[in-house]
């Protein structure tokens, strides 16, 4: 499988196949990036849920089982100030909640733990050299981001307008994702927050690729060879998958997550901001299906998600927990990283020459 129309990606990051693993905080670590990267993709840790040196212990063991290039990825938000009414707020919205499961809407609630990058982990990337260091959320201080490509990492980052993508464009970033609509977790939006305007992937990517000279990857809708054949045959270089993952063995995805993909339907997610702060993708839930997705009394990302910690605590399970996913959920198989990477490939290049009219190399 050497025949890809477009080698931009595969010798920008040194990789065999142009698929790049989402890096899904909470859902993936070393097994699926490792997964990925054996087959010929390029392989993700997400940070903003590590410390420093827990992401250095991930890296290690990646490079003990994979020889092929690392993505590490971190979150470019800052933190909000303090806001003791913000919080009253939302406390006030979950109250019925805490009365149902016998809670103290006053005991102490732990605080969010997603990092944005930082010096800390900046000095982690001059350190351990990944090959790709990927951004959320816009890009980090000039300084900062001078040190990263310093070290000799590729930047990306992602982009959900056209705006954004020629924004990254603009500050040096080696390649931009495009992330339509319809893509699982957290909307990457940094220009804007209207989230009434966004554009699906299919409209997304043709518009980008016009704006940028730099490599475009589709995110989004993408969970098969279909979809990735239709974005390179709109300009893509390559695409980032997420969802089509979740299901495999090597996520980190619980049971009731699991089992809520195997029945997901296309009209089954929605974009939240009840969980975190910030809007993001997920399977709808009941307190998705009761407040409503999206609520004003949510207070700024992420200190929206220390309030339902006691909730989920109470009652593990669906009923207070995100469930990232993309509108794809539904074509998520569960089978192992390594042959979902090489099916993607495989049935991509097929319905490329299709598309072509010219019969594969055997």
């Amino acid at each position: 499988m050497s025949d890809w129309p477009d080698r931009r990606l595969i010798d920008l990051f040194g990789i065999r196949h142009p698929i790049l693993q989402a890096p899904m905080a909470g859902a993936s670590g070393v097994a699926l990036a490792v997964a990925v990267s054996r087959a010929g993709g390029l392989g993700a840790l997400p940070c903003a849920l590590l410390s420093p040196d827990e992401v250095l212990a991930q890296v290690e063991a990646f490079r003990q089982e994979a020889d092929g290039p690392l993505n590490l990825n971190f979150f470019c938000h800052t933190p909000p100030d303090p806001d003791p009414e913000a919080e009253a707020a939302w406390i006030a919205a979950l109250a019925p909640y805490y009365a149902e499961l016998g809670l103290d809407p006053e005991a102490p609630r732990p605080a969010s733990s997603r990092a944005p990058f930082d010096e800390a982990f900046c000095a982690l990337v001059e350190t351990v050299r990944p090959a790709v260091v990927s951004f959320h959320f816009g890009l980090p201080a000039p300084d900062l981001l001078a040190r990263v490509r310093a070290s000799g990492a590729r930047i990306i980052s992602s982009a959900t307008t056209v705006e954004e993508a020629v924004w990254l464009a603009e500050r040096g970033c080696d390649a931009v994702i495009a992330m339509g609509f319809e893509a699982g977790g957290h909307r990457a939006s940094f220009l804007t927050r209207d989230m009434n305007a966004q554009p699906g992937t299919f409209a997304l990517v043709p518009q980008i690729v016009d704006a940028v000279d730099v490599p475009v990857i589709a995110a989004g809708g993408v969970a098969d060879g279909r979809g990735m054949a239709a974005a390179l045959a709109l300009g893509a270089a390559g695409v980032q998958v997420g969802t089509a993952y979740l299901r495999s063995p090597e996520s980190l995805i619980p049971d009731f997550h699991r089992q809520a993909l195997a029945s997901a339907r296309d009209d089954g997610t929605a974009v939240t901001n009840l969980f975190t702060g910030r809007p993001a993708r997920g399977l709808y839930n009941r307190l998705m299906a009761e407040i409503g997705p999206m609520s004003t009394a949510a207070p700024p990302f992420p200190t929206a998600a220390g309030a339902l910690a006691p909730l989920r605590a109470a009652r593990p399970g669906a009923d207070f927990s995100n469930q990232w996913a993309g509108q794809a959920a539904a074509l998520a198989q569960p089978i192992g990283a390594e042959d979902i990477t090489l099916a993607l490939a495989q049935d991509a290049l097929d319905q490329l020459a299709r598309l072509s009219g010219r019969p594969r190399p055997a």
